[in-house]
């Protein structure tokens, strides 16, 4: 049982994953990043979701072992009043290690996800690549303008690769991929997404491949084909990044959308006197994700908190104060 007044301050807590072993991921978020999911292959590790297909649990304080949609639902205070956290978890944060090809996918608007999922949300989303094998590449829409018949055609008879447009990646690159676009992530890129609460993936193309019991996995053209984007996209170029000091940290905003917006935090604090000051406003939580590095996390009440790579923290709207110490790279995801 769930004592509501078991907790008085809005404390920062760690997150544990839930884990997802798809053909194509590898081996690296256990070896590198200390993901302990026994799972060959481990494709994704879900750290903050409070979505169906798998939620994650908090790993430290009071709620340690409980599951994070259900604290939520205890203490809706703890998103904000920001209008997206309506008493739910909008996003979601993952990574992603794409051992091979991902599946040549779309994901759907809110409109199309409202209409024909069972008012579901769509699915816009962010990649920061974490780490990147020489000639990585992803997939990011179409050469040139494409029909709806020229596609289908070429899904048919395995042409459609010529068509797609090809990205080089390298490690700090930013992608933003709105609903629509049709993408993948090539093989030797690690990645960490942020995008809306949603699972809704229509796979258009798989490179005719066979999971581990010889069965090719289910395509959804029909529905891919009804809300692709057909124009032809411009290249993405990396966007202008301007790191932001203050003492102990600098910053730099990667992306900000109506869903999201996803900050890049330096920290490096050598000193005590050095020590940053964070916290949240009323209006959203926050989510850190460890890069690389590590540090912690000291509250008010003498609490504190620490983190390594690959640790993921989820700091409730309008928190205690708090001062955070060490060197690091965090990810830094609010609403």
């Amino acid at each position: 049982m769930i004592n509501k007044n078991s907790i008085h301050h809005n404390k920062p807590f760690m997150l544990a994953p839930v884990g997802k072993d798809y053909l194509w991921g590898g081996n690296r978020l256990q070896s590198e990043y200390g993901k302990e999911i026994d799972m060959e292959p481990l494709a994704e590790s879900w750290e903050c979701s409070t979505h169906p297909d798998g939620v994650s649990s908090i790993a430290s304080g009071v709620y340690q072992g409980q599951n994070l949609r259900q604290i939520l639902e205890l203490h809706p205070e703890y998103l904000g009043t920001h209008p997206d956290a309506d008493g739910d978890l909008p996003i979601m944060v993952k990574f992603i290690d794409a051992r091979k090809d991902l599946s040549l996918q779309v994901h759907p608007t809110d409109e199309y996800a409202r209409t024909y999922e069972h008012g579901q949300r769509g699915k816009t989303e962010m990649w920061y690549v974490a780490d990147a094998k020489k000639d990585a590449s992803l997939i990011y829409g179409f050469y040139h303008d494409m029909s709806r018949e020229q596609l289908e055609q070429s899904l048919q008879n395995d042409t459609v690769e010529r068509y797609l447009q090809k990205i080089a990646v390298q490690k700090n690159d930013v992608f933003f991929i709105e609903a629509g676009t049709v993408h993948a992530i090539g093989a030797g890129s690690l990645i960490v997404e942020v995008q809306e609460c949603s699972n809704l993936t229509y796979r258009m193309y798989d490179y005719n491949r066979v999971d581990k019991n010889g069965q090719k996995r289910e395509l959804h053209v029909e529905k891919a084909l009804q809300v692709a984007n057909l124009k032809s996209s411009r290249e993405p170029r990396q966007p202008m990044r301007v790191l932001r000091y203050k003492r102990g940290m600098a910053s730099e905003l990667l992306c900000r959308c109506k869903y999201f917006q996803v900050e890049r935090n330096v920290l490096n604090t050598e000193l005590a006197k050095n020590m940053v000051e964070v916290r949240t406003e009323s209006n959203s939580f926050c989510v850190y994700v460890c890069l690389g590095g590590c540090g912690v996390i000291y509250m008010e009440d003498g609490d504190r908190l620490d983190f390594f790579k690959g640790d993921t923290i989820f700091v409730p709207a309008d928190s205690v104060s708090m001062r955070m110490h060490g060197k690091a790279q965090l990810l830094r995801v609010t609403c």
